[in-house]
């Protein structure tokens, strides 16, 4: 996929003009230069060009900017078939360095147009390409314009001060063209490669850094190495939407394969499931919401949180966070209803930005895990949301089945007791020294559950025989894990049974289906 777009530079606030090149593997970002194709040329930067004045034409060009608005003075059209266009050797986008010997770089746009209409006949200017022209030059990118088009006489840095006009000529007899001579170097404008960026484990974020500021119709991509594209900006929504699909569809496909090369020496039981890049919400000591990238992978039994993507086995242990996927609980927090505008579905919902909203930002989900923690996560894409929800299913059913069976240490009045989840069996309950089997029930027979949210559940089972209902309390070090644990295994037995019900419950399908 080939486009143009905008890189916007923070600092200055100005965009620039750019080709966007993307591979399966690498994103490309090239800039228009002119180049040399033959003859020689001793310096490659700058170029010197001598105009003859025609009596129809002038000079054949425009000119736009100057110092007044921090950028020089350049070349905003070339008209066909005139003067400039004939010499072979200008461009539209070329900043004007010397008028006749006169150095103009810090020129105001009228000192220019004032000097290049009263150089006479002959004028030679010296002009080097801008590759970093502003966007608000509005400079086209095409070939020249026919020279019907007329510029306006009267000079002004932000639109186009013709030059095609006569000027001061005091030569009436036509002027021989301006021609490229035989032996002189030629020039081409091309675009030209300034900047590749590896896809492979790289990162997409569409909002400025840390905060919930979503940008207008722009995105930055950053390659493992941390080198990034700059802030890619986009015409349209939908040519935004469109790059950012594509490249987060690289982006999938290189860490599949990167899975496939991690699994081949992994075994079975511990193969990686999945993995990419989210923003994690960190919470502030000032309570101010901060994000950043995290990388999380579900393999063999655990689920883990980098800062940078394991790229060897050795990377495995140094994870940031590790935890047992049965005593996890992955939950969908918001959903928007589409990728690209999702902030003005807020407005024609009618929802506003003083919404109490938990923060801003669409496709989240939180990992809750042991002793009542969580962690908070936000994705680029919609897609990206359904592919979460479904391999942390996945990861937690194999996990479970891979188990089989759970116990936890835990008490009630005095007595130290063992609880055992089994995938088979479902509940029991028995005394850890004597082994002695207090009281056993099927999953379908726990009806309802209370806890007082530290160490306390109660578990109500339904008695099969006289269909009572039986409360069973039982105090646990972690009781967080324990719950997490039971949803786990309650889980994976329905999808054993329905695995068509466990996928009628995913809403980040339901999204992708709707859409």
């Amino acid at each position: 996929k080939t486009g143009i777009a905008l890189l916007y530079d923070e600092v200055s606030e100005n965009a620039y003009d750019i080709r966007l090149k993307l591979t399966k593997e690498v994103l490309t970002i090239q800039k228009q230069d002119v180049v040399c194709v033959s003859g020689s040329d001793h310096s490659t930067n700058h170029r010197t060009v001598t105009l003859r004045r025609q009596p129809v034409g002038g000079l054949g060009l425009s000119i736009k900017g100057g110092a007044e608005h921090k950028v020089p003075v350049v070349i905003s059209k070339i008209f066909k078939d005139q003067a400039a266009e004939q010499t072979g050797m200008l461009f539209i986008g070329d900043a004007i360095i010397q008028v006749n010997g006169i150095n103009v770089e810090s020129a105001t746009h009228e000192e220019v147009v004032h000097l290049l209409r009263n150089a006479g006949d002959e004028v030679t200017i010296t002009v080097q390409y801008l590759r970093e022209a502003p966007s608000f030059l509005k400079l086209p990118l095409g070939s020249p314009g026919p020279s019907s088009d007329h510029s306006s006489g009267t000079s002004s840095p932000l639109f186009d001060s013709g030059l095609h006009l006569n000027g001061n000529s005091t030569n009436t007899a036509p002027s021989s063209p301006s021609s490229p001579i035989a032996n002189e170097p030629k020039y081409e404008k091309r675009w030209l490669d300034t900047l590749s960026v590896p896809l492979s484990m790289a990162r997409i974020s569409r909002y400025k850094t840390g905060t919930d500021k979503l940008r207008s119709n722009a995105f930055e991509v950053l390659a493992l190495d941390g080198v990034s594209t700059g802030i890619l900006q986009f015409y349209t929504a939908q040519e935004s939407a469109d790059w950012l699909r594509a490249m987060s569809t690289n982006i999938s496909d290189l860490t599949l394969q990167n899975m496939k090369m991690a699994n081949k020496c992994c075994s079975p039981s511990d193969q990686v499931i999945h993995m990419g890049w989210v923003n994690e919400r960190l919470e502030g000591t000032d309570s101010s919401q901060l994000y950043k990238f995290k990388f999380l992978a579900l393999k063999g039994s655990s689920f883990y949180i980098f800062s940078t993507p394991p790229v060897s086995t050795l990377d495995w242990v140094r994870a940031e966070k590790i935890y047992n996927l049965c005593e996890v609980l992955f939950k969908i927090h918001k959903l928007w209803l589409a990728d690209d505008c999702w902030l003005q579905a807020n407005l024609y919902l009618g929802i506003h930005q003083d919404f109490d909203l938990e923060d801003q930002r669409p496709y989240c989900f939180s990992v809750m895990v042991g002793h009542g923690k969580s962690h908070y996560f936000n994705v680029e894409l919609g897609s990206e949301l359904a592919v979460w929800e479904k391999s942390f299913q996945r990861a937690i059913f194999l996990e479970v089945q891979r188990t089989g069976s759970k116990t936890y240490m835990c008490s009630w009045q005095g007595d130290t007791l063992c609880f055992t989840v089994d995938f088979a069996l479902g509940f029991t309950c028995f005394d850890s020294k004597t082994k002695n089997v207090l009281w056993r029930f099927k999953f379908s027979q726990l009806k309802g559950s209370s806890d007082d949210g530290k160490t306390r559940v109660k578990l109500h089972f339904q008695n099969l025989d006289t269909k009572q209902i039986e409360t069973k309390e039982l105090e646990f070090q972690d009781l967080t894990a324990v719950l997490h644990c039971i949803h786990s295994f309650i889980a994976a037995k329905v999808a054993s049974v329905d695995p068509v019900f466990i996928d009628s419950q995913s809403i980040a399908r339901k999204y992708m289906y709707s859409n």
